[in-house]
């Protein structure tokens, strides 16, 4: 696997780019030799943070994870892929398109997992109401959730905010 290793307010020492190199390695066997994996590493306070994206054909492994010690980021964002790789396998190996990012061996490997079927048990009907992003937070804060769909009243699109893991919040517009 080709690594491209970046760091954010932290230098990627040696010893870092080892261990990422190391841990993440763990996954070669799932994919081809040829396969990227995007690495950013980060340093806010007291926070470690690790983010690992790896491009596959139609779809993007990506996980983060953040802890006081990198080290132990990486161990922990790792485990996320790897179980992410495990569960989704069948929806991530289309045999027509997505396989060349995969390893044989991966897609010849028996399933261990056949519960993790995706299943929506639930579906909500709602009025999309024009507003402006800030309105929409709002609104999303009264009702107690993590986002809010409405129409953009400036654009007539419907937008998506939701809020961070760092309590600021997101906007997602949709480009056609």
């Amino acid at each position: 696997m080709r690594y491209t290793i970046t760091g954010r307010n932290i230098e990627v020492t040696p010893g870092l780019k080892a261990a990422v190199e190391k841990k993440i390695g763990k996954l070669e066997h799932f994919f081809t030799p040829d396969t990227e994996v995007i690495v950013a590493l980060s340093a806010q306070k007291d926070r470690q943070k690790i983010e690992v994206t790896i491009p596959v054909k139609g779809n993007t492994i990506r996980a983060e994870e953040s802890s006081s010690d990198m080290y132990v980021s990486i161990d922990l964002v790792e485990e996320i892929i790897e179980r992410q790789i495990r569960r989704y396998r069948k929806k991530l190996i289309d045999k027509k398109q997505a396989a060349i990012s995969f390893s044989q061996a991966f897609i010849e490997e028996e399933d261990e997992v056949q519960d993790d079927e995706i299943q929506i048990v639930k579906t909500k009907r709602f009025a999309i109401k024009p507003a402006i992003p800030e309105e929409a937070c709002l609104q999303m804060e009264m009702l107690g959730h993590n986002f809010y769909v409405f129409l953009n009243a400036d654009t007539d699109q419907v937008n998506v905010v939701y809020k961070r893991k760092n309590g600021t919040y997101g906007l997602i517009e949709p480009e056609f």
